[in-house]
């Protein structure tokens, strides 16, 4: 019986990865371009909100997400940006064109997914898992570059000159230059970095590994800061930092108590769903407003809340408590010296 002998094209083993993930971040500029107006910042979905909701646990690029979530302009830019380049880097890898250097496209893209929303996820460490299956991804193809069904392999086969250089060799497919010898290691070195990365963010993110799994994506948190009483006005700042991302906080009640506990203001589900938008003063993007039966706090929203009222005139001074209450029977309490 004759044997057939395949050759082995590490590329084309490839294949079906290198389709995958290069349709998982084209289609991200398909779904926000084409299909619906994600980069439009008065639209409801809009990808700056999103982006929002990655900073209150962002590991390590915490100040450039608070950065461009408090500089709304700046924010858009680099929306776009963003958007444009998943766009291009899905494009020319599922068309394996100069695949090394977008497979480093795909690594960074991950990356950036791992560290700012590798908290996420209210029911399979979403994020998380996305984020470091696409830094693998990245690497892998890095090694093998496109195969036989690619773009970079058509323009090799026609002999096209700049295909004949050693940059193309790093940039696009074939060979990498690098010895035998050293191969293997640049191999096992590159995979325990990346494995190292996968279980780090998963103890961080997720107590994976040891001590009290954890997921911050299943029930809301409000941190209250910043409380203060003066005249007629209290105010404070609340900050949503836990919980699914796509739903609010919904706020049902505030109150404020004296020392013994009796209850000095209120501001019940109705009042809240009325409050006038001149007494919220929003940090971010993702905006702290009254809904129809609550007041909304969106994942990443920040806001001061400055709440006038006649039976804060004339107050002694003492130690009060303020108290906000979740829809889910969830509260946080405050202490505030006045």
């Amino acid at each position: 019986m004759k044997t057939v002998h395949i050759k082995n094209d590490a590329g084309l083993l490839a294949l079906a990865l290198r389709l995958v993930v290069g349709w998982t971040y084209f289609s991200a500029f398909w779904r926000r371009t084409i299909l619906a107006d994600k980069l439009d910042p008065e639209v409801a979905g809009y990808i700056g909100e999103k982006f929002n909701a990655f900073l209150p646990h962002a590991l390590g690029i915490k100040p450039i997400i608070q950065y461009l979530v408090e500089n709304p302009d700046v924010l858009w830019i680099n929306m776009v940006i963003f958007t444009i380049v998943e766009g291009v880097v899905g494009l020319f890898i599922l068309f394996g064109l100069f695949t090394r250097i977008m497979s480093i496209g795909v690594f960074g893209l991950a990356m950036g997914i791992l560290l700012g929303s590798g908290w996420i996820g209210t029911t399979c460490l979403d994020e998380w898992q996305i984020g470091v299956l696409g830094i693998a991804t990245g690497f892998v193809l890095f090694l093998t570059g496109s195969g036989k069904y690619s773009l970079d392999n058509y323009l090799m086969k026609r002999n096209f000159a700049f295909t004949k250089t050693k940059w193309f060799n790093w940039l696009g497919s074939g060979l990498l230059p690098i010895k035998d010898s050293i191969f293997p290691k640049v191999v096992l070195i590159g995979s325990l970095f990346i494995f190292g990365m996968t279980l780090m963010t998963n103890q961080v993110f997720h107590g994976g590994l040891w001590g009290t799994l954890h997921n911050k994506s299943v029930k809301p948190k409000l941190e209250i800061t910043n409380g203060e009483i003066q005249n007629n006005t209290l105010t404070f700042d609340v900050f949503r930092t836990e919980g699914v991302d796509v739903y609010g906080s919904w706020v049902i009640s505030i109150h404020l108590y004296d020392q013994q506990n009796n209850l000095i203001l209120e501001y019940s589900q109705e009042d809240l769903a009325i409050l006038n938008k001149t007494s919220i003063s929003n940090y971010y993007v993702a905006k702290v407003k009254p809904g129809t039966h609550s007041l909304i706090v969106p994942l990443g929203a920040k806001a001061k809340l400055n709440l006038e009222h006649d039976s804060l005139s004339n107050l002694p001074k003492g130690i009060y408590t303020l108290k906000i209450t979740d829809i889910s029977g969830a509260y946080w309490v405050h202490q505030i010296e006045k």
